[in-house]
């Protein structure tokens, strides 16, 4: 792959790649690491890139597939973190996010994020592309392998859940006023 092909992609779409990295996994030094891990693989496969779809779709779908692979990997790691810890000699760490992590991101975006993960991975997933990422429905469906009417759908289901979330999550935050 050309140098200057590598370096425009990544002068392009860096940053949507690692907010939507970011979005996804809330660790910055695990959505800097997926980054880095999304361009080896472009490096690795832009020759057979077919140009089916356009080169931000590509990367997203790249990301996506990195993505799912980290939380795998996540997965199968805590299932097994959890016998191999020692008590005595390591620390827990705090499920709270740091006051740095806090000051990140705004209050409303906060909000929403935490209603976010109240909803399924597939709405989420859709969310974050859509509003997060403004890809379009048609991106968004070539990046899934979905169809547009099943991420409109999907859209539509996540946007209504989102809503009675943060309403809830309105009048909890009244009823202890």
């Amino acid at each position: 792959m050309q140098q200057s092909i590598f370096h425009r992609l990544y002068d392009m779409y860096h940053q949507d790649v690692f907010n939507f990295l970011f979005y996804l996994v809330k660790n910055r030094t695990a959505a800097e690491d997926l980054s880095h891990e999304v361009y080896v693989r472009v490096l690795k496969s832009y020759e057979r890139f077919e140009g089916k779809s356009s080169e931000k779709t590509w990367l997203f779908s790249i990301a996506k597939n990195v993505a799912i692979d980290y939380f795998r990997k996540k997965q199968v790691r805590d299932k097994h973190a959890f016998t191999a810890f020692d008590w005595e000699t390591e620390q827990l760490v705090s499920p709270v996010p740091s006051p740095e992590q806090s000051m990140e991101l705004n209050d409303e975006l906060s909000r929403l994020l935490l209603a976010l993960e109240r909803c399924s991975g597939d709405q989420k997933m859709v969310i974050i592309m859509r509003y997060l990422q403004e890809l379009t429905i048609q991106e968004t469906a070539d990046i899934l392998g979905w169809t547009t009417g099943k991420v409109k759908t999907t859209q539509h289901r996540a946007l209504k859940n989102l809503r009675q979330l943060l309403e809830a999550q309105d009048g909890k935050e009244a009823n202890s006023l």
